[in-house]
């Protein structure tokens, strides 16, 4: 054998044993998804933030929008029907004070559509989905009306989470806190699957 052939055949040797050692090595490192591995824990929405919430009414989910809003919200309903509409009522407690959160998911056909109707929702005057309280579909004695005090929202997706709070009458609360409580829980859009 001459000495070019036992110098190709090492090269030839050596790349194999370097393409076998690269193949196990991916093997071990890169398991399939399904391996049996436990999946972190999923967060429950209604404690894994700055506050802990208790559901006090509700899910109430239908698919008349237009039915379930109020104001210049049902004629744009009308126009752009939605595809759900998701209302809750959550109770929380911050320092001394204890403010009920109406907490409405609604999915549009698309994220356009959402997104349109935050700028409308958002807007000083034109109305909103009704919380429960505000329909007669829930009963809660000394309930603040939550359209008096903190708004927040947010699009994510197709989605629009609507969030409405404020403090009950024989509650002590800031303005700030309030607010903050209104940002904490477009969370609990999460309880909304």
């Amino acid at each position: 054998m001459s000495p070019r052939t036992r110098t190709a055949l090492r090269a030839g040797a050596l790349m194999a044993v370097a393409l076998v050692s690269g193949l196990v090595w991916w093997l071990i490192r890169y398991e399939p998804a399904d391996s049996g591995t436990a999946a972190a824990p999923q967060q429950n929405p209604l404690t894994s933030g700055e506050f802990d919430y208790t559901r006090v009414a509700g899910p109430e989910i239908s698919a008349g929008c237009a039915a379930n809003a109020y104001g210049d919200v049902v004629g744009w309903f009308r126009r752009h029907p939605c595809e759900q509409v998701h209302r809750s009522l959550y109770e929380t407690r911050a320092q001394d004070a204890r403010a009920l959160v109406s907490v409405v998911v609604v999915t549009m056909p698309g994220q356009t559509g959402a997104k349109q109707l935050k700028v409308t929702t958002d807007t000083e005057g034109t109305g909103n989905v009704n919380d429960l309280v505000r329909d007669g579909t829930a009963n809660l004695p000394g309930a603040p009306n939550v359209a008096t005090g903190e708004y927040a929202s947010r699009v994510v997706g197709n989605r629009l989470t609507i969030v409405e709070t404020q403090f009950f009458a024989d509650s002590a609360g800031s303005p700030d806190l309030l607010g903050e409580i209104a940002h904490d829980a477009l969370r609990l859009s999460a309880a909304a699957r």
